[in-house]
C-alpha cells in the first residue's frame, strides 16, 4: 500500500468519525422541534450535546485539512464544483454555533425561540446537504480533462444524490433520537424511544434503497459486506431500542452510520471523484495526490496527533456521560 492509499484510508476514517459523531448531533438539533414539548425539554436536548458539539466538528476540519494537504487536486475540484452546497453547510455550521452560544444570553422568550429555530434549520439543512454532496461524490460529476468541474448546481440535484440526502436526514435523526434516549431521563426519554421506533423503519427504507442502488451500480464483494453490516446493525438498533437497551441501540445505530460511510468509500476507491464525461478524466488517489515527500511528513504528523485527539475526545464523552433531565436545569435561562 502506497502513501496516497494510506491517506485515502485516513480521510475515509475521518469522515466516518465525523458522521458518527455529528450525525446524532444534527439529529438532536432536528429533534428540538419534533420531540421537545416545551422550552425546558429543548434545553435538555441541547444540553445533551452542549459539551461535545464543537469537538465533533474537529473531525470535519481534520478531514478537510487532510484532503487539502494530501489530495490538492481533489480538494480544488470538490470545493469549486460543490461550492454552493458546501458554502451553505459552512454558513449553517457557523450560525448553529452562534445559536448554541447566544440562545442563553438573554431570557426573553422571543430571543430564545428565534435561536431555537436557527438550531433546527441549521441542523436539518447540513444533514440533507451532506448526503447530496457524498451522493454526487460516489455517483460521479462532470469533470473535464483539466480536472475542472464543468456542470451546474442543478446537475448535483440528481435522483441518486437526493436519495442520499434523505438517507442522511432520516438516519441522523434516528441516530439522534437513540442518543436522546441514552442521555435523558423521565418522560422525554420514553418519547425519544418511541420517536426512534417510528423513525427507524423510515431510515431503514431509505438506507436499503440507497445502499442497494450503490451496490448495484458500483459495488463489489467488500462493499457488499459493508452494506450487510449497515443493514443488520440498523435492524439490531431497532430491536435494542424496542427492548429499552439504549446503549446497545446507540452502538448499533452508530455502526450503521459508519458502515454506510465505509461502503461509499469502498465503492469510490481508487477514484476520489469520478468523471461522468470520460473515465480517463477521473480523479484518482494517484493523479490527485501530493508528492510522496509531502505525504511522508504528513504521515508522521498524523501518527502523532490523531491518537491524542481521539483520547481527548473520548475523555470528554466519559466526563459528560451522565443522563440529564429537566430537574437538572439551572433556574436561569
Amino acid at each position: 500500500m502506497q502513501l496516497h492509499d494510506v491517506w485515502f484510508v485516513l480521510i475515509a476514517f475521518l469522515w466516518t468519525g465525523y458522521f458518527f459523531l455529528e450525525g446524532f448531533d444534527f439529529g438532536i438539533g432536528v429533534l428540538t422541534k419534533l420531540l421537545a414539548r416545551d422550552r425546558q425539554e429543548k434545553r435538555v436536548l441541547i444540553n445533551t450535546i452542549g459539551p461535545v458539539w464543537d469537538g465533533n466538528e474537529v473531525w470535519l476540519i481534520s478531514a478537510a485539512g487532510a484532503t487539502f494537504a494530501a489530495f490538492p487536486e481533489w480538494y480544488a475540484t470538490l470545493f469549486s464544483g460543490f461550492y454552493l452546497p458546501l458554502l451553505l453547510i459552512l454558513v449553517c455550521l457557523i450560525l448553529r454555533g452562534v445559536a448554541f452560544e447566544y440562545r442563553v444570553k438573554r431570557s426573553e422568550e422571543r430571543w430564545q425561540r428565534n435561536w431555537e429555530h436557527t438550531i433546527f434549520w441549521t441542523s436539518l439543512l447540513p444533514a440533507v446537504l451532506w448526503g447530496i454532496v457524498f451522493g454526487n461524490l460516489v455517483h460521479g460529476v462532470k469533470i473535464d480533462a483539466h480536472k475542472e468541474y464543468v456542470g451546474t448546481v442543478l446537475d448535483l440535484l440528481n435522483p441518486y444524490a437526493i436519495l442520499g440526502g434523505l438517507v442522511t436526514l432520516t438516519l441522523f435523526t434516528f441516530h439522534g433520537a437513540v442518543f436522546a434516549s441514552l442521555k435523558t431521563v423521565g418522560d422525554i426519554r420514553e418519547r425519544a424511544r418511541r420517536t426512534a421506533a417510528v423513525l427507524g423503519p423510515v431510515a431503514a427504507v431509505t438506507v436499503l434503497g440507497f445502499l442497494g442502488w450503490t451496490q448495484a451500480d458500483k459495488g463489489d464483494g467488500t462493499s457488499l459486506v459493508a452494506m450487510i453490516v449497515a443493514v443488520v446493525a440498523l435492524i439490531a438498533a431497532l430491536g435494542a431500542n424496542r427492548l429499552g437497551r439504549e446503549g446497545w441501540a446507540f452502538a448499533f445505530s452508530g455502526v450503521t452510520v459508519m458502515a454506510a460511510v465505509v461502503m461509499l468509500f469502498l465503492t469510490l476507491f481508487p477514484n476520489v471523484m469520478p468523471s461522468t464525461l470520460n473515465e480517463s478524466w477521473n480523479l484518482t488517489v494517484s493523479n490527485a495526490a501530493s508528492s510522496p515527500y509531502t505525504l511522508k511528513i504528513m504521515t508522521w504528523g498524523a501518527g502523532f496527533a490523531t491518537p491524542l485527539v481521539m483520547l481527548y475526545q473520548g475523555w470528554t464523552y466519559w466526563v459528560f456521560r451522565k443522563r440529564i433531565g429537566t430537574q437538572h436545569l439551572a433556574e436561569a435561562h
